[in-house]
């Protein structure tokens, strides 16, 4: 009798720690709904090299939302990015800056916000207009040694 609560203490255990796992394995991922409670905002921008539906949108380094949405605006040619962002996060100047930005050296891209002015807020539905692209360091490299080769 004995032998078998341990047993089944055990199995509890060990199914414990699969769930828990399995938790952690979909929070990491950025599959399940973290806040449900959020607004959407829209840039636009010239190059969207890299950046990802999910990706983080973070301001001063904290993350405020997520990337919804990737898609190609046929009108201007440009890259349109939908994000979520928290509904906590109410106080986004109108004249804010998007940027992509990169983590680290060639890490994972993310879309950092940098607060403006402003004393009008964005609200749900509003585009950020101004906008700082992607860096491509294929372009940079290119243009470094295009210069190298031009003075020479």
């Amino acid at each position: 009798m004995r032998i078998r609560t341990l047993e089944i203490g055990v199995g509890l255990f060990l199914l414990a720690g699969l769930l828990a796992l399995l938790l952690l394995s979909l929070r990491v991922s950025g599959i399940t709904a973290g806040h449900t409670d959020s607004y959407k905002l829209y840039a636009y921008f010239d190059n969207i090299a890299g950046l990802t539906v999910r990706s983080k949108v973070t301001m001063a380094g904290v993350t405020i939302g997520k990337v919804t949405a990737i898609d190609l605006d046929r009108d201007s040619y440009t890259g349109r990015v939908t994000m979520e962002v928290q509904r906590n996060v109410d106080i986004l100047p109108a004249d804010s800056t998007a940027s992509i930005l990169t983590a680290g050296l060639l890490g994972e891209k993310y879309i950092g916000i940098s607060v403006g002015g402003d004393e009008e807020v964005l609200t749900d539905g509003d585009v950020i207009r101004d906008t700082q692209s992607s860096l491509v360091l294929e372009e940079l490299i290119g243009k470094f040694l295009l210069n190298t080769v031009n003075k020479e």
